[in-house]
């Protein structure tokens, strides 16, 4: 019990940890390409964007006012267990939005221009940081707040899903930077960045898991099953199997590895049996010894 109490706690802090280190690499994308640019991305940094670039108001300040309000709300409604690390992710973005401002601001205040007169290409830097950035959030059981929090009481009480209400969401707040700079311009390249973000939380999250899973049979399964387990240090599963049209029993090997471990895999078998049927499937999210631990 203690060992299964001591992982857990190392389990949490390490999440914990990680949150951080994601909340300041958004922080570092929003404050250094978006703030300067004038760029509004989704989520309530856009939300404290707009309001910053309409009144100067300060963004951390304005993002931690509503963010409170909402977990304010989401508490009651949803529970505090749904919110222990949201609370956690908003206050370290409300520190890293202050703190990075004011390590990367100009002696006259203003936030200097890292790429120079090339917006779009500040605007594509500044997606790929974030999504990355929010995936490793994401991955630790972490959510920054916000639109997330009005995403999961709309679908408690309304059949639509969290992915499409936070789509709309997003849309809605990069579309009203409108009326502020009453530029398209920067509208439509507010939407580039949602699609980069989304594209790139997605590749992070998908890769950071992917796993796969092979199926062999072979008339030299044994030898195949053996070397797997010596070179690649992976478990193989045996199952008895028959052949339909010849009636002839076969056995068939299942075994579970990380994608990057795919071609040492097909080498073993093409050395011991080039014969051999092989089949190679992709699995997001394996957990168990050797692979994830199961995140609750």
């Amino acid at each position: 019990m203690k060992t299964i109490k001591l992982s857990w706690i190392i389990d949490e802090v390490k999440d914990y940890f990680f949150i951080a280190l994601g909340c300041l690499g958004y922080c570092i994308g929003f404050c250094t390409f978006m703030l300067p640019y004038e760029f509004t991305p989704g989520g309530m940094t856009g939300v404290s964007a707009i309001i910053f670039y309409a009144t100067g108001f300060p963004t951390q300040y304005s993002y931690f006012i509503i963010n409170a309000i909402l977990l304010a709300i989401g508490l009651k409604i949803l529970g505090f267990k749904f919110f222990a690390k949201t609370i956690y992710a908003t206050l370290c973005i409300t520190f890293f939005l202050g703190l990075v401002q004011s390590v990367i601001s100009q002696p006259d205040g203003t936030l200097p221009r890292v790429v120079g007169d090339q917006p779009f290409m500040a605007a594509v830097i500044g997606a790929c940081i974030e999504g990355a950035a929010l995936a490793l959030v994401f991955i630790n059981n972490g959510s920054t707040g916000g639109t997330d929090i009005i995403a999961a009481i709309v679908n408690k009480y309304k059949n639509f899903s969290m992915g499409r209400v936070l789509m709309w969401l997003d849309f809605i707040i990069v579309s009203c930077s409108f009326f502020v700079f009453h530029d398209w311009n920067k509208v439509v390249t507010g939407y580039v960045i949602l699609i980069i973000s989304m594209i790139l939380l997605d590749y992070t999250m998908t890769s950071a898991t992917q796993s796969v899973q092979f199926t062999i049979i072979s008339e030299k399964h044994e030898e195949i099953a053996q070397k797997i387990g010596e070179v690649v240090q992976r478990g193989v599963t045996e199952l008895y199997g028959e052949g339909w049209y010849s009636k002839q029993e076969r056995r068939v090997l299942i075994v579970m590895a990380r994608r990057r471990e795919s071609q040492q895999i097909f080498r073993l078998i093409k050395r011991i049996d080039h014969k051999a049927f092989v089949t190679m499937t992709k699995v997001v999210g394996v957990y168990g010894e050797g692979f994830d631990h199961i995140k609750t």
